[in-house]
């Protein structure tokens, strides 16, 4: 007799259940996650030196979906698939290893980071409020890393790489982090 794993959306037939245990659904996620926040890192609006994305979305809802331990393994992914050169980072970024050096450098570094702690602080959690907390925790984990990458890199000014690398996100990344707790509570009902 085959036990059939319940699908988290009834709706989309044919794909893995995100709470698998089975070794080729949890890759098929990791590797979804990593190529969602490639995809993320295509919806740029210019900004210097950082600009704005979605990617950062991506990394708190693989956090949020897939746990501490694949949140973290998808950015890895996606940050390894990035360092041999592959376009996607922001602004097509095919330069490689070479990105983590420049001014975007501290944010993408933070991602698996930031995916980990997310997907710990939700283990056992679905309220709304601890979702929108672990997401802003995740959230600040990037952008305090992001602002002191630029202080080291490029600004060399306190104030100025707040303002460039954190405060000018602000009301950016509120909108992501409410989007992907709402995504995400949705979802967790149903779980």
């Amino acid at each position: 007799m085959q036990i059939k794993e319940k699908s988290l959306n009834p709706t989309i037939s044919g794909l893995p259940a995100l709470t698998s245990t089975n070794v080729y659904a949890q890759a098929f996620w990791i590797t979804t996650f990593a190529a969602l926040t490639a995809l993320g890192a295509r919806f740029e609006i210019f900004q210097y030196p950082v600009p704005y994305t979605l990617q950062t979305m991506f990394v708190l809802l693989a956090g949020a979906f897939l746990g501490k331990r694949n949140g973290g393994l998808s950015q890895i992914m996606y940050l390894g698939v990035g360092a041999i050169g592959l376009p996607v980072f922001a602004a097509g970024g095919a330069i490689g290893f070479a990105r983590f050096l420049g001014p975007t450098g501290g944010y993408l570094l933070a991602f698996p980071i930031a995916a980990f702690v997310v997907g710990y602080l939700l283990e056992n959690r679905k309220n709304y409020f601890a979702i929108v907390g672990a997401m802003a925790a995740g959230m600040f984990i990037i952008f305090s890393s992001g602002t002191i990458h630029l202080y080291l890199t490029i600004l060399r000014d306190w104030g100025e790489a707040f303002k460039a690398g954190f405060l000018i996100f602000s009301w950016w990344d509120a909108l992501k982090i409410f989007a992907a707790a709402g995504i995400f509570h949705q979802f967790a009902k149903r779980m």
